[in-house]
């Protein structure tokens, strides 16, 4: 979900309120997965379609061995017409899946266009890094898209340590990240940056729009928000089965990381380097962040600049670091 000081508070869906949106039908395979939501809920497993389009991506590359020894895979959502921004973040700061500890990939859905899907065919066939999912590529179709990201790490990197899921229109500080990583020892646990006592959206203008009959409470679960969250790899099984036994609704991050997260009993913890808004292009802000939100395709350049100059000096800032008591259970 978007920051909500933005445009967009997200919704989630809990265990006691069931009546959550359903998707329309698509054309792919009979199944629905939509741009539009109805009055009428629908569990997950009747709306995801599994599976993904792979034949033109090296899984070995991106996890080895199952993510045996991988300690970090970050997953890219990312929509079909944003060529320039997946070039942007494959010469910038997807540099680091040149490492044997790291790998990274985008994801995305399938169109009915055929020019489109001929480009995004040529466009894996030379870079194979795109994980293509069986659901229609929409905005509301994001959760579809975060589920299918669970689906094949589940299958083809079960044994990573980390998952960082984020937008094709973030920064990522992966040094920082990794080294936030490093100082972690907790198991079950989503990182990022924390939504408390966000209300749902109620205003039929707005892209975010929730209806009483899609979720009546007064306000969400806390959870992450979307742009980027961190989560521990011993919980990718269980956020997928679950997610498929419950009734769909369209905000990703409500979703996962609050119904869900919080149905699993799994931590959601703040995480104060997880900026997920934008900030200001000085060197010392890019270095004590970890994700940076609303980026364009050539501003990524001049942050990887920033962030690879040597000759800029900074002071670590602790605060950013986390709650005083990151072990709080939410």
């Amino acid at each position: 979900m978007r920051n909500q000081s933005s445009t967009s508070k997200r919704k989630i869906i809990t265990r006691k309120k069931l009546n959550t949106t359903a998707p329309m039908s698509s054309t792919i395979n009979g199944r629905s997965s939509g741009n539009k939501s109805s009055a009428h809920p629908a569990l997950m497993f009747k709306v995801y379609e599994p599976g993904h389009v792979n034949a033109e991506i090296d899984s070995q590359r991106i996890c080895k061995d199952g993510g045996a020894f991988l300690k970090l895979l970050i997953l890219i959502t990312s929509v079909q017409s944003h060529f320039m921004a997946r070039m942007s973040i494959r010469q910038t700061w997807m540099h680091y899946a040149s490492r044997r500890d790291v790998g990274m990939a985008f994801v995305l859905g399938r169109t009915t266009n055929a020019g489109l899907n001929e480009s995004l065919n040529q466009e894996n066939y030379m870079y194979g890094d795109m994980i293509r999912g069986n659901f229609i590529d929409s905005y509301f179709n994001l959760t579809l898209k975060t589920l299918s990201m669970l689906e094949w790490a589940d299958k083809y990197c079960p044994r990573v340590k980390y998952i960082l899921k984020t937008d094709d229109d973030m920064f990522i500080n992966v040094p920082r990240l990794l080294e936030f990583i490093d100082g972690r020892k907790e198991a079950r646990t989503i990182y990022g940056r924390l939504a408390r006592k966000w209300k749902p959206i109620r205003s039929q203008k707005s892209k975010s729009f929730v209806s009483q009959q899609q979720y009546g409470g007064a306000i969400y679960p806390p959870f992450t928000t979307g742009p980027a969250y961190l989560l521990t790899g011993d919980i990718v099984h269980e956020l997928y089965v679950h997610s498929l036994r419950t009734y769909y609704f369209q905000l990703e991050d409500v979703f996962i990381t609050g119904f869900v997260a919080k149905r699993l009993m799994i931590r959601r913890v703040h995480a104060g380097y997880f900026r997920n808004r934008r900030i200001p292009f000085n060197p010392c802000n890019i270095r004590n962040s970890i994700s940076v939100h609303m980026i364009k395709e050539n501003e990524q350049y001049d942050l990887w600049r920033k962030l690879m100059d040597s000759t800029v000096k900074c002071k670590s800032i602790a605060k950013y670091q986390i709650f005083k008591k990151p072990s709080t259970r939410i």
